[in-house]
């Protein structure tokens, strides 16, 4: 497995923009797959954005396409969640995760590896 530590999250108003960092550490990272997922409180944990081992495929849920940017920097062990244009329906705590594939999955069941979450609020 891989331990992942993220960190960027805050307290922001509508509008504004936030950088989410995840920095992993462990074997194999440049062979894992990469999301965010994020949950609300009542509501089940969704997925926000995800990224192949090689960087070059992303994806994004409908909710966020157009405003967040993943990306994630090999040489630093490190994922990047860019947001903007954030809107109070953001508001949740943010999971960083990693599993064991080339290509990525926007099933929560695909990775292995977990965050502690970050907060995010955005204030309308």
């Amino acid at each position: 497995q891989v331990q992942l530590v993220e960190s960027g999250g805050g307290l922001v108003q509508a509008g504004d923009s936030l950088r989410l960092s995840c920095a992993a550490s462990g074997r194999m990272f440049f062979t894992y797959a990469m999301g965010w997922f994020r949950q609300a409180p009542g509501k089940e944990r969704e997925f926000v954005a995800a990224i192949s081992f090689t960087g070059l495929d992303t994806g994004y849920a409908d909710s966020v396409k157009g405003r967040f940017t993943l990306s994630r920097d090999i040489s630093k062990n490190t994922m990047y969640l860019q947001m903007n244009n954030l809107k109070h329906e953001d508001t949740a705590v943010y999971y960083c995760a990693a599993g064991p594939h080339t290509t990525f999955t926007v099933e929560a069941a695909g990775y292995d590896s977990w965050g502690q979450g970050t907060q995010v609020t955005v204030s309308s």
